[in-house]
């Protein structure tokens, strides 16, 4: 079955980069990103780890640990750093995890349970290995993204998400359109108007279902 939101996600031990990683004890306390990829070496999704790597600072300070996966192994995944820190001018902190039997990426939905990769793969054998996971310290599954292959991650997109979903864990509104942080939010409709002007404060009723108020600090 596939994976659905408040599903807790699958534990696995898998080799990395930055050695053995068993998930959910790697996960923690903090939030977490799972970001996978077709194969090593190739070009979009190096100037996504890249994009990745720039943003260690905006991770740390949403207390949010990232995690690459990809069908190839450790020695590759070495030697593909160099080009992703070439590329994107930051040192590569965080695990790539090595997937050759594909075993996480049919645990976590990302390819059909009967696919297998050929001898020698090519980007094409697995482009449907693309998807992003915000997780929950609970090890929930928060938010998906699926993207087709030659379509790049926007990484500032998921950095904003993962600010949407972290206010609303601490919260109890909802983010409209477009929003980013430091905007009005939506009151939820599962709060009475007493209890959101005791909550928040002033608020705006544009609608009697539509209430926005001045993001919680």
């Amino acid at each position: 079955m596939a994976l659905r939101i408040n599903d807790v996600v699958p534990d696995f031990t898998a080799e990395s980069s930055e050695g053995t990683i068993s998930f959910h004890d790697w996960i923690g306390d903090s939030y977490a990103i799972l970001f996978s990829h077709p194969k090593d070496f190739t070009p979009v999704c190096t100037t996504e780890f890249g994009a990745v790597a720039q943003l260690a600072d905006e991770w740390a300070k949403r207390n949010t640990k990232v995690i690459g996966v990809s069908v190839d192994g450790v020695e590759d995944h070495q030697k593909w750093k160099g080009h992703i820190e070439q590329i994107g001018g930051a040192k590569v902190t965080f695990p790539i995890l090595a997937d050759k039997d594909l075993k996480i990426s049919k645990a976590f939905d990302m390819l059909p349970a009967e696919f297998m990769l050929p001898d020698a793969p090519t980007p094409k054998d697995s482009e449907t290995v693309r998807v992003v996971y915000i997780i929950g310290p609970d090890k929930k599954v928060r938010l998906m993204m699926t993207y087709p292959m030659f379509v790049g991650r926007n990484f500032g997109e998921i950095l904003r998400a993962l600010d949407g979903v972290q206010l609303s864990d601490r919260a109890e509104v909802a983010t409209p359109a477009n929003w980013e942080v430091g905007q009005d939010v939506v009151i939820r409709t599962s709060v009475s108007n007493e209890d959101a002007k005791e909550r928040f404060g002033e608020f705006d009723e544009k609608l009697p279902y539509l209430r926005m108020t001045k993001m919680p600090g």
